[in-house]
């Protein structure tokens, strides 16, 4: 059995990367060629009228793939797994393929949607085929499932132990004394695979092991300020779900996704032409901020945020097929950016990039109640120890803080949001 389970995970692992790597492959290829080329260079010469096509046609393709398939937009791992190991979901190989098409249609038209959340589901879908091919018990099914999660993050994130962790702090935490070698494997594996074709997101400007403790201070003034922005997103994200859902999907049932489908496709064309950074995933957000040592207005930086926070909710709403991992870190980027620029013109100088680096991790932590992976992406990514210490200490606090006012739940699996009741002073709110 252990043997039969080491060639599962390498399979898992091998078969994963490359996958990835083609997924990732078409998403940039029908990114060039929808929008003619780069589309952050080509958007502003573009008719508007083309601008808004793109999205629309591509989100009502996207449904209409949804529409014969449903487990297209399951991307929740641990749900997966549970309805698998419940005889209540079964995954073809045919899911696989329309997934990675409706995924990369949605991330290439422009929809604010991830890559991590598909590749989760890529490298759960080829680890349940290998179960199957390999006869391995059902109760190992959940296990096999979270070592092909672990693959596609491992490989789409190009960092091995972010996969673990996610992994584990998803789905696999009742396996971790038996089965964490079976994630390690396959984790190491995929990267290895995608490790020479895929761009990580790095920080060239790491100390390492040096600590400044002006950054310490600037951190605990971090705290309020993001978690003021948690509870915006909050807000703005349950205002315009009862808004749009609760007034217009009452009375068009019928017409639901069609309609979710040209708001959908409206909204990512506006953003667009307002600033084409504001769409697609945020993967290019993040690694620019943590990088360049720019100045970036900061009026421009916060309206930034407000485009991304209304496009990646309208996304989901959308049936956009895609994560909001990376999303979610381009918002946690800008918050971090704009808070040092601000701490640095009235307070004393911080470098932006380090609260870059910070918000990202701490804003996708908190929103998708992921602390360790938030923490061990911070330093897989940087290295250093001035992102760590602040994201361990920030993720924690503003986790606590969000939770005094908002019930944050994890959960992955796009679905509509059920009518929520008001507990006492609590909000629940449920993150897609």
């Amino acid at each position: 059995m252990i043997g039969k389970l080491i060639i599962a995970s390498i399979l898992t692992g091998i078969i994963s990367g490359f996958f990835i790597l083609l997924y990732e492959f078409l998403v940039v290829f029908l990114t060039h060629l929808l929008f003619l080329g780069d589309p952050i260079k080509t958007i502003p010469t573009l008719p508007v009228w083309y601008i808004y096509l793109v999205p629309t046609v591509a989100i009502f393709i996207v449904n209409y793939l949804a529409s014969t398939d449903k487990n297209i937009k399951e991307y929740g791992v641990n749900e997966i797994a549970e309805s698998i190991a419940k005889n209540e979901m079964t995954l073809k190989v045919k899911t696989l393929f329309l997934k990675v098409i409706a995924s990369a249609l949605s991330l290439g038209s422009g929809f604010l949607v991830g890559t991590e959340g598909p590749s989760a589901g890529i490298g759960a879908m080829i680890a349940y085929h290998i179960h199957k091919l390999f006869k391995l018990p059902t109760m190992l099914i959940k296990m096999m499932i979270s070592v092909g999660a672990s693959s596609g993050i491992a490989a789409i994130f190009v960092s091995p132990i972010t996969g673990m962790a996610f992994a584990v702090e998803n789905i696999a935490y009742q396996f971790i004394k038996q089965y964490i070698g079976y994630l390690i494997l396959a984790s190491a594996l995929a990267f290895a695979v995608t490790i020479n074709y895929l761009d990580p997101i790095g920080f060239q400007n790491s100390q390492g092991r040096v600590f400044n403790h002006d950054y310490f201070i600037a951190n605990l003034i971090f705290v309020p300020f993001i978690t003021l922005f948690v509870f915006l997103y909050l807000f703005l994200k349950q205002r315009l779900l009862v808004i749009i859902d609760h007034k217009i999907f009452n009375n068009f049932k019928r017409f639901r996704n069609h309609i979710f489908a040209l708001i959908g496709g409206g909204v990512v064309g506006t953003i667009l032409l307002i600033e084409p950074h504001a769409g697609f995933s945020g993967k290019i957000i993040v690694m620019h901020l943590m990088n360049e040592d720019v100045h970036i207005p900061v009026l421009f930086i916060f309206g930034v945020i407000l485009l991304r926070i209304i496009g990646t909710t309208v996304a989901i709403y959308a049936n956009a097929v895609g994560g909001i991992f990376l999303p979610l870190m381009s918002i946690g980027a800008l918050i971090g950016y704009g808070f040092a620029e601000l701490n640095t013109i009235y307070l004393f100088p911080v470098e932006p990039f380090y609260f870059a680096a910070i918000g990202a991790a701490v804003f996708m932590g908190v929103m998708m109640k992921l602390p360790l992976t938030a923490v061990i992406l911070a330093m897989e990514t940087t290295f250093d120890y001035n992102v760590v210490i602040g994201t361990a200490i920030s993720v924690i606090l503003v986790e606590y803080f969000s939770g005094l006012f908002f019930d944050i739940r994890k959960k992955y699996v796009t679905k509509r949001y059920k009518k929520r009741k008001v507990l006492n002073t609590k909000t629940k709110e449920e993150i897609s």
